[in-house]
């Protein structure tokens, strides 16, 4: 007896387009990790004849655009369709890798960067919306989670392969760049001009639509509505970035601290994201069973739980299971809040809705490293543990204060 597989969270037919979107992003996401974290930092000085700081602020000038500019994203997607927003924004990218090697002076590596960040902001509104509307109803919070996952691994490859290839003296990291920008670009080419709409539910008696035609809500109902939906989202966006980012930079400087060496602490990383992915299969129905909020909100309580305890610097056999903990919690946030957004926006102003959030999410990714090695400076190893915890256990108690505030748009009709 063969056992069935579990079915896929997109709808029938949806696939390749889905997998079009992701690959565009997987590419732009690759080179991105891989030529500003590993590349420009050993080999910029030496092929573009600039110090260490200008790549940094061309680091800054990127993310700095990226984030700004996705709200401006979400609106062209809203207004234009997926594919000519998504494919202008691999245009530009591969553009601007094509100026990098011109770039001599500090001021023209800033706006190449800047230009970089400005094409890469179409790519995560672009997927993520295409991804919500392909996916089957009740499972938009796995197909969000299942996308993102799939994308996440591509940042740590492009990572390892240009900090390998960064010692070279030959065009091969340029070429690479290029050449994988290029294939997103092809990628974005498949992207469909318009999400695809789920089935048309059955039609009313024809007689009885022409004499009673649907009123259209106003252009304003329609913006106080979403705005309203929006609003709750925004605090709640930037607080658990930040608490998600916090730890990133700092978890190898503390290693020793917790009695752990390099591969202790990897194997700590692995424990939990072995626990996270292994969870989502149950977190993800109880995300997309109309329970999002209580999801997100016992996510962040696990991990408060986890942080603090981590904080103690308690014995190293602890660590483990603390990091299932952790692991527990992130497996109900992340299709918790996938789930929480899409339920939330309103389906027909969500891409201009969901690029003003991912602005507000990318400001809490870069403040959250700054917190935590400002905990680091003042409080020593504990302090970016507390931070986390505090951050943590203050968004899960928002979640559940302010309740009432996250309703699904559905309920909530333009007046």
């Amino acid at each position: 007896m063969t056992r069935r597989l579990p079915p896929l969270p997109l709808r029938s037919g949806t696939l390749g387009s889905v997998a079009a979107a992701a690959l565009t992003l997987a590419c732009a996401e690759f080179v991105r990790s891989g030529l500003y974290a590993a590349y420009l930092p050993q080999a910029g000085p030496r092929e573009l004849g600039l110090p260490l700081t200008a790549v940094g602020a061309a680091w800054t000038a990127h993310f700095a655009a990226d984030t700004v500019m996705r709200g401006p994203a979400g609106a062209l997607i809203a207004r234009f369709g997926l594919r000519p927003v998504m494919l202008g924004g691999a245009l530009l990218s591969l553009a601007a890798l094509a100026l990098l090697p011109l770039a001599h002076s500090l001021w023209l590596l800033v706006l190449i960067a800047a230009l970089h960040g400005a094409g890469f902001s179409a790519m995560w509104p672009g997927t993520m919306n295409l991804t919500a509307d392909a996916a089957r109803e009740g499972y938009q919070g796995r197909a969000l989670t299942f996308v993102s996952l799939t994308v996440m691994p591509l940042v740590g490859a492009g990572f390892l392969l240009f900090g390998a290839v960064a010692g070279r003296t030959d065009r091969l990291p340029y070429l690479l760049a290029l050449g994988v920008q290029a294939l997103g670009l092809l990628a974005a080419l498949a992207v469909p001009l318009r999400a695809p709409r789920p089935p048309a539910p059955v039609e009313a008696d024809p007689v009885e639509a022409e004499a009673a035609p649907p009123a259209a809500p106003a252009p304003q109902a329609r913006v106080r509505v979403a705005a309203r939906a929006l609003a709750p989202l925004l605090p709640a966006a930037f607080m658990q970035t930040l608490t998600l980012t916090l730890l990133g930079p700092l978890l190898f400087t503390l290693a020793p601290s917790l009695g752990v060496n390099y591969w202790g602490m990897v194997g700590i990383l692995a424990v939990g994201g072995a626990v996270a992915y292994g969870g989502l299969p149950l977190t993800g129905r109880v995300a997309d069973g109309g329970h999002a909020r209580l999801a997100v909100t016992l996510g962040f309580a696990l991990l408060g739980v986890a942080l603090a305890l981590f904080a103690t610097t308690p014995p190293v056999w602890t660590l483990y299971p603390l990091a299932a903990l952790a692991g527990v919690g992130y497996a109900f946030i992340m299709p918790g809040w996938a789930a929480l957004v899409t339920g939330t926006l309103p389906e027909a102003e969500r891409p201009a809705a969901w690029g003003a959030l991912m602005t507000v999410e990318n400001a809490g990714t870069a403040l959250g490293p700054l917190v935590g090695t400002f905990a680091y400076a003042h409080l020593g190893v504990p302090g970016p543990f507390l931070a986390g915890a505090a951050l943590a256990l203050t968004t899960a108690a928002a979640y559940t204060v302010f309740r009432r505030a996250f309703r699904d748009h559905r309920n909530a009709q333009p007046t």
